[in-house]
């Protein structure tokens, strides 16, 4: 029994919640607590909270010799300071569900010992009355050190990996290199990234009795959950985590941070709700970053262009305590039909904080090297760089030998070169000028895994004949409560505004990490399932219903329009959801939907992307501008097309920033960053940004999950970097391997 399409799914439809963001009812974490007196929704009112402010270490490798609290302790409302000295209980048992932290190392256990491990580590907090309190009491503490020489730089740092060998090969890529035609070598840099989310991470905690409550800025309330539970010593029963809006985080939400214990274990100490929220400066210490990397890449190939050989040397930094990896290395084993491959990949542990996903992880940072590097040989061999790419397209996965489910790069790259107008482009360097600006057209590749996990979710229809569809996912930004709404609405028959979809809540149904582009395909197919049973237990219900106009008609025969069941085309005959309801004396139907993925290893499943950029170079000044830009993608299903268009220029943005802008600096001294700012940390303002363009191909991936779709979020991140720096090579002959492109690189 299969319902019909229906109008929401695929529609440019405006966010459910746009209007409580724009009205400032959304409630972020570091919002509360306000001036509500009633409960919404089940969600507990927090009353008499105090705030806390964390005391960061100045230096970034030794031990504490002291902490004076004195005149903290006699400010005026200050509740208390809470450092090592006080010895706080905390188990820090393992958490097995913690699979998406590093499996190497131990997360940093707060204010257990002396030892500082890197520069703004929390080494106390001060507990207020009120935060301008605080904030005082926190000035105030005074801490000692023995302070030691930090090592803080990748260039030149030992490799002392402590992860096994991450090592790759397929064929004979030495020999294979040593006699290709063609060979092209470089090392490619890119520095470290913060997030920079418009919202700070915040944590409000609440005890009662045995039971903790955190209101929390997370891409992941069950493992927030999990994760507090394990640093205490409880039941994860005992734990909700509560999180309904996510001002942004690009991935640096999706583990547990040290800020969200000390609030935890503040509010348990002086036995008050505690909230605690990151200046900005602390965000680039207490949550994580897109570590940098030193990329080696060594290309052969024919003078016909067909890449024979690939040798990747790989390093990126990470902690000395924990050992952070990403999937730098799957792009390079599968983008291209490459016979003879070698990877080498090394952590370099340094005296810094944990690096963690960012928006493409992994995979943007690789594109980087491998399109700049494509590009480069194209520029050596003559050929066209689209046209180097399709000869260079795969039949099968190469790194294992799978068919694609899809892969459309190819007819990406097509539609891209004829939306771009790419055949005017003049192959020649510093071919095309506009007064005293270089003009350059540059284009990438990009590619993403699909990546999908077991999710649920709950589906009531209430006698009103409205539904509400609950899930513990998140939205960090791409309109998760929208696109579940869009597909609810039309799996029951009913019109958006009367559907609800909520999310945020560890008490919820079980969603995986709203993170690596698996949220639509997971918890969307659970949503679809569920409502798609609730669907066939109504209509199971009226067919059966003596007292039912639909009684005795096939249930194949029936759909649902607008809440109201009905004969496939005879409109007249039916009832609405209310009317059977009432009559059989229920107050609700209620389903639970599930997805699994089905383990099918036939398939070598991935989003991808071509990217096209203009950009001009002042001739005189080096100074790079965006003039245009294009990206096509392979993503499977467009479930909303706005929000697809939110997701592919957002990225656009985020590309254009790692690619010209954004640059995290440290003082290699003492470990500090000196540009841990919105002023001197620059990203991408309006006046950045040109035109943006995203085209989807039409299509559905069925092999991934029921409902078609790739993951859209992460793949639209990949290959924009790349795509402006061959622009910038094009406009001015000259190749810059290091991000960001500064004016003083072409100069």
């Amino acid at each position: 029994m299969s319902q019909q399409p229906q109008a929401a799914v695929g529609a440019p439809l405006s966010r459910v919640d746009g209007r409580l963001k724009v009205t400032g009812q959304a409630e972020y974490a570091a919002d509360l607590p306000h001036a509500r007196t009633t409960s919404r929704g089940g969600t507990p009112i927090i009353d008499g909270v105090v705030h806390a402010v964390v005391v960061d270490s100045t230096v970034a490798r030794g031990r504490i010799t002291g902490i004076d609290t004195r005149a903290a302790d006699a400010l005026p409302g200050v509740l208390g300071v809470i450092s090592h000295l006080d010895k706080p209980a905390l188990v820090y048992r393992d958490n097995p569900g913690a699979w998406l932290d590093p499996f190497v190392g131990e997360r940093l256990h707060v204010f257990q010992d002396d030892k500082v491990r890197f520069f703004g580590q929390p080494v106390a907090v001060v507990v207020a009355r009120t935060l301008e309190a605080a904030q005082h009491a926190a000035d105030l503490v005074r801490v000692s050190y023995d302070a030691e020489q930090p090592t803080t730089d990748l260039t030149g740092a030992p490799e002392n990996d402590p992860l096994p060998t991450q090592d790759y090969a397929r064929g004979n890529p030495e020999e294979a290199l040593a006699s290709a035609e063609v060979r092209v070598e470089g090392t490619y840099r890119l520095t470290r990234n913060h997030h920079n989310a418009l919202e700070p991470h915040a944590t409000i905690a609440r005890w009662d009795g045995e039971k903790l409550t955190v209101w929390d800025k997370t891409q992941w309330v069950l493992g927030a959950r999990d994760e507090l539970a394990a640093v205490f010593g409880m039941s994860a029963e005992n734990v909700r985590v509560i999180s309904p809006f996510v001002g942004g985080a690009f991935g640096n939400a999706l583990r547990t941070w040290p800020h969200t214990t000390i609030a935890a274990l503040a509010a348990r100490e002086i036995r008050r709700p505690v909230k605690l929220v990151l200046t900005r400066e602390q965000l680039y210490y207490g949550v994580g970053y897109r570590p940098a990397y030193e990329y080696g890449l060594r290309l052969g190939s024919t003078r016909g262009g067909r890449v024979t050989a690939a040798v990747h040397r790989i390093r990126a930094e990470t902690s000395s305590y924990e050992h952070f990896a990403e999937g730098v290395m799957n792009p390079g084993q599968l983008l291209y039909a490459t016979p003879h491959v070698r990877q080498a990949f090394r952590t370099v542990p340094l005296d810094v904080n944990t690096p963690t996903f960012m928006r493409g992880p992994g995979w943007s940072s690789a594109a980087f090297a491998i399109e700049s590097a494509m590009d480069e040989l194209a520029h050596e061999t003559g050929i066209d760089p689209i046209e180097l790419r399709l000869r260079n397209e795969p039949q099968e996965d190469p790194s294992n030998g799978l068919p694609f489910s899809t892969r459309r790069l190819s007819e990406c790259l097509r539609t891209g070169a004829r939306a771009f107008g790419w055949h005017r482009r003049n192959p020649k360097p510093r071919s095309r000028r506009d007064g005293d600006w270089l003009i350059g057209m540059g284009m990438a590749s990009g590619i993403y895994d699909t990546l999908r996990m077991r999710s649920e979710a709950r589906v009531r229809l209430d006698a009103d004949g409205t539904a509400l569809v609950q899930a513990s996912t998140s939205d960090m930004g791409p309109g998760t409560y929208t696109s579940m709404t869009q597909l609810a609405a039309d799996a029951l028959g009913l019109t958006m505004r009367t559907v609800r979809f909520e999310l945020g809540d560890s008490t919820f149904p079980a969603a995986p990490p709203h993170g690596g582009s698996q949220t639509m395909a997971g918890v969307g197919s659970a949503v679809q399932d569920g409502c798609d049973k609730l669907r066939q237990e109504a209509v199971k219900l009226a067919v059966e219903d003596e007292r039912s106009p639909l009684h005795g008609v096939d249930a194949d025969d029936i759909v649902v329009r607008g809440g109201r069941l009905h004969v496939k085309g005879t409109p007249a005959r039916g009832e609405t959801y209310r009317q059977l309801l009432a009559r059989n004396n229920r107050t609700h139907l209620e389903t639970r939907g599930t997805f699994t993925p089905s383990g099918d290893d036939r398939y070598s499943m991935n989003a991808y992307s071509a990217v096209f950029a203009e950009v001009a170079v002042d001739r005189r000044l080096g100074l790079v501008r965006m003039r245009r830009m294009l990206g096509v993608y392979d993503v499977g299903r467009i479930i909303s097309p706005k929000l697809a268009d939110s997701q592919a220029l957002g990225a656009m943005v985020g590309g254009i920033g790692q690619a010209l802008l954004e640059h995290t600096v440290t003082d290699h001294r003492d470990g500090r960053i000196v540009n841990a700012n919105l002023a001197d940390y620059l990203v991408p303002v309006n006046a950045d940004i040109p035109d943006l363009k995203a085209i989807y191909l039409d299509g559905e991936d069925l092999h991934a999950d029921p409902i078609g779709v790739k993951g859209l979020g992460e793949i639209v991140k990949v290959g924009v970097a790349p795509a402006i720096a061959n622009a910038v090579f094009h406009a001015t002959g000259r190749r810059v391997r290091d991000l960001p492109i500064t004016a003083e690189a072409l100069l």
